[in-house]
């Protein structure tokens, strides 16, 4: 997953909404949408989310997110020194909630130990919504470093990170861990070199600390290439132990290709003129599923964002730019709320959605190729969908509405 404010990203058509092959299509003799059962439906929260983004816990309630997730995952922790730790202490548990910006409408005290912040607030959105699960995910891209170090002792990185995500003063909000580290054995913002078993290792040694009732599941990677981060690391015998495995469908091109080519970053399946075999979402699933990983505990990644170029002279994708296009917090990256009704799609490739005007092009997915998205992900008999992140959604929730939503 991608800390964008700290650090986004580096990389690595579906046929568009409505051309699903009929062989993916789930039956609905109603003719209408439906919802799809027993599905699981996880969304992202960022720490950092509510300073310049001024996303809250309270906004999971307000914009109807709260009744479709199944579970939050918390982002994120720190990993450094061969330990969990934590990431932003202020906006974790300390940050001051007066009544109107709460929950529940009461305001947090000043008492002496009193839990506030987003894990109070966390706390009181499981009170009203208690089918929720929270999962605290450690790594992301910025601070996946430190996992190298945990992999020379993993049992006492699982010790320390038992003893936070466990701490008395918010044991109850969290329902286990999520590891996302980027990238076991291969090159993220930093280069590992632990081993193809380094990964199932730390998993391992959080599951024997955090035991069989608790959660425990991973981001991975979602490089389908041959000899990719896929084939880098033994991720099929980690998922044994773990509940499910997301890997990151989404950041496969984008501006950190400055001069493209423009290419959607969330493919689903390749089309004509990808710039790297490989790289699209189905390449990922069907590599992970040959390798003994059960679709079921295999969720789909959604992007709650796009990604763009500007100086682009061509509408169809595989066009020249000259950077980055301009974006709220980060340059050639946007929020869906954002960029679909600055600049609304233009055509589909790949099974998602593209927007071409006043020289930018943009890649992302409309609520239409997010409902294709999921019955790809029925037919496949995959275990659900995860998106990053919510405050890229709609104050009425539109985009996790279509995750729900079978097209």
């Amino acid at each position: 997953m991608r800390i964008r404010v700290l650090a986004v990203a580096a990389a690595m058509a579906l046929l568009g909404a409505g051309a699903v092959p009929a062989a993916a299509r789930s039956a609905d003799p109603s003719g209408t949408q439906a919802v799809a059962a027993d599905k699981r439906v996880v969304g992202y929260f960022t720490e950092w989310g509510v300073y310049d983004r001024n996303y809250h816990v309270k906004n999971i309630k307000t914009s109807g997110s709260a009744s479709k997730l199944t579970t939050i995952v918390y982002a994120f922790g720190n990993t450094t020194g061969g330990r969990c730790a934590i990431g932003d202490s202020y906006a974790a548990y300390d940050k001051f909630y007066d009544a109107a910006s709460s929950v529940d409408g009461v305001a947090d005290t000043w008492d002496t130990g009193a839990l506030r912040g987003n894990f109070n607030q966390l706390r009181k959105l499981k009170r009203e919504f208690p089918n929720i699960k929270v999962v605290w995910s450690f790594g992301g891209w910025t601070w996946s470093g430190g996992f190298t170090e945990a992999a020379k002792n993993p049992a006492a990185f699982a010790d320390s990170c038992h003893a936070l995500v466990e701490d008395p003063r918010w044991a109850d909000v969290f329902d286990g861990i999520d590891i996302d580290w980027e990238y076991p054995n291969a090159c993220g913002l930093s280069c590992d070199t632990s081993g193809p078993n380094a990964f199932n290792n730390v998993v391992t040694a959080l599951r024997n600390k955090f035991g069989s009732s608790a959660l425990v599941t991973a981001a991975i990677t979602a490089d389908g290439t041959e000899g990719g981060k896929i084939d880098a690391t033994d991720y099929a015998t980690a998922a044994g132990k773990l509940d499910w495995v997301m890997p990151m469908t989404y950041d496969y091109f984008g501006a950190f290709s400055p001069q493209g080519p423009t290419a959607p970053h969330s493919p689903l399946t390749s089309y004509t003129g990808i710039p790297t075999a490989g790289f699209h979402s189905d390449a990922a699933i069907q590599k992970l599923k040959s390798k003994g990983i059960p679709a079921s505990k295999l969720l789909l990644g959604i992007g709650f964002y796009g990604r763009g170029w500007t100086g682009v002279t061509q509408a169809a994708p595989g066009g020249s730019a000259t950077g980055a296009a301009p974006g709220k917090y980060e340059a050639g990256i946007e929020d869906l709320k954002l960029i679909s009704t600055r600049c609304p799609s233009t055509g589909t490739v790949g099974g998602t959605a593209y927007a071409f005007c006043n020289g930018q092009w943009w890649g992302y997915d409309t609520p239409a190729t997010i409902q294709s998205k999921m019955t790809y992900a029925n037919q496949q008999g995959l275990g659900g969908a995860f998106f990053w992140e919510l405050s890229g959604d709609t104050a009425d929730g539109t985009l996790i509405t279509a995750v729900k939503t079978v097209g």
